[in-house]
C-alpha cells in the first residue's frame, strides 16, 4: 500500500500544474484583468475630479499618463513576457508561495487561512449531519421497502433533492429568522457582536445558535443523493447468500443489518464521502455564505474573480484541488480498510 500512496502523491504534481496551468491561462488573457479594473477607476476617479476642480493637466487621450500605466503593470507584474510569469509562479508554487493579493495587500495564504475556518466548519457540520441522518434513514427504507414509510420518506427525499440549498435558506430566514414570521435565529454572522465577553459555555451556545440555518439548508440539499445510494446498496446486499446464511443460523437481524450488511454496503459511501465533502466545502458554499453573511472561502472565491485578484483565484484553485486529491486518497486507504478483498500491492505489480 505505501507504494500506491507514494505514487498517488507523485501523480498529484502534474494534476495540480495542470489545474494552475490552464487557470493561469484563462486568468491572464481575458479582458478586463487588474490593470484595467485599476485604470477604470482612476478614469472615474479623474472625471470626478475634474469636474470638482474645473480642469486640471492634461494626461493623454483617456486623461492617465502613461508612465503611470506602466507603473500600474509594473506594480501587478504584467510587465513581463507570459511566460516568465508563468514560470515565476510555478517556482513559487513549488514552495507553497502563493504570492501577494492584488487589492487585500496581504499574503494570499494568510488572506486564505483567514477564511477557511468558516467553510471548513460549514462543510464538516454538514458532511456530519448529512451522514448521520442519511444512512440509518437508507437503511431504514431498504428494510421497509414499498412500505407506507417507503413512500413518505421518498416524498421528503425527492422534495429536498429538488429544492436549492439557497432557495430553502431564504425560506428559513423568511420563517425563523425574523423575515416575516418568527425571530428566533439570527440572520447572519457566525457570532454575535459580545461573543468575546461570553463565557466558554456562552461561546459554544452562541456559535451553535448562529450555524443552525445555514447548516440546515445545507444538509437538506445534500442529503437525499447518500439516502438513496444508501438503501439501493443495502436493497443489493440483503439479497445475497452470506445475509440468507447469517439469518438462517440465528443471528439477530440487528446484527445481520449493522455488522455484516454495512460493512458491504458502506464501501459506497465511504468512496463517496471525499466527494460529499468537497462538494459542501466548494460547491454549496457560495450561495449560503451569501445569503446568511458568512465570511468564508466561497464569498472570498466569488469576490477575487469579479476584482480580477488572480493571486486569490489562482491560490484558491490550487487549494481546492490539492484538498480534493488528498481526500480521495484518504477514501482509497479507507477502501482497504472497509473491505479487505481490496489489495493494492496486487495493482503494484
Amino acid at each position: 500500500m505505501l507504494a500506491y500512496i507514494l505514487r498517488r502523491l507523485l501523480l498529484m504534481v502534474p494534476t495540480l500544474i495542470g489545474v494552475v496551468t490552464i487557470t493561469f491561462v484563462v486568468t491572464q488573457f481575458v479582458p478586463g484583468g487588474p490593470v484595467e479594473q485599476v485604470l477604470t477607476q482612476l478614469r472615474h476617479g479623474n472625471a470626478h475630479g475634474g469636474e470638482a476642480g474645473g480642469g486640471g493637466g492634461y494626461h493623454g487621450s483617456q486623461g492617465i499618463d502613461p508612465q503611470q500605466i506602466e507603473q500600474i503593470r509594473r506594480q501587478f507584474g504584467f510587465d513581463k513576457p507570459p511566460l516568465e510569469r508563468y514560470g515565476m509562479m510555478l517556482k513559487a508554487y513549488a514552495r507553497f508561495d502563493l504570492g501577494q493579493s492584488y487589492f487585500v495587500h496581504a499574503r494570499v495564504w494568510d488572506v486564505i487561512r483567514s477564511k477557511l475556518p468558516v467553510s471548513i466548519t460549514l462543510g464538516l457540520w454538514t458532511v456530519f449531519l448529512t451522514y448521520l441522518i442519511s444512512v440509518p434513514l437508507g437503511i431504514a427504507k431498504a428494510v421497509r421497502n414499498g412500505s407506507r414509510f417507503d413512500t413518505a420518506t421518498s416524498v421528503l427525499v425527492l422534495a429536498g433533492y429538488a429544492i436549492p440549498g439557497f432557495v430553502l435558506g431564504v425560506l428559513l430566514l423568511m420563517l425563523f429568522g425574523g423575515g416575516t414570521f418568527w425571530q428566533l435565529f439570527p440572520m447572519r454572522g457566525l457570532t454575535s457582536d459580545d461573543f468575546d465577553e461570553l463565557t466558554l459555555a456562552g461561546q459554544a451556545l452562541d456559535y451553535l445558535w448562529h450555524i443552525v440555518l445555514p447548516v440546515t439548508a445545507a444538509v437538506i440539499g445534500n442529503f437525499a443523493i447518500v439516502t438513496i445510494l444508501t438503501k439501493n446498496t443495502f436493497l443489493d446486499e440483503i439479497g445475497r447468500q452470506y445475509v440468507l446464511t447469517a439469518r438462517a443460523k440465528g443471528a439477530p437481524e440487528r446484527d445481520v443489518l449493522w455488522k455484516h450488511v454495512l460493512r458491504n454496503a458502506a464501501i459506497p459511501l465511504v468512496t463517496g464521502l471525499p466527494a460529499a465533502f468537497v462538494g459542501a466545502f466548494l460547491n454549496g458554499n457560495l450561495l449560503i455564505e451569501t445569503l446568511f453573511s458568512l465570511d468564508g472561502m466561497g464569498q472570498l472565491s466569488y469576490d477575487s474573480v469579479i476584482r480580477r485578484d488572480y493571486p486569490v483565484v489562482l491560490g484558491s484553485l490550487f487549494l481546492f484541488t490539492l484538498i480534493g486529491l488528498v481526500t480521495k486518497l484518504i477514501a482509497d486507504v479507507c477502501y482497504v480498510l472497509v473491505d479487505p478483498r481490496i489489495q493494492f500491492n496486487r495493482l503494484d505489480r
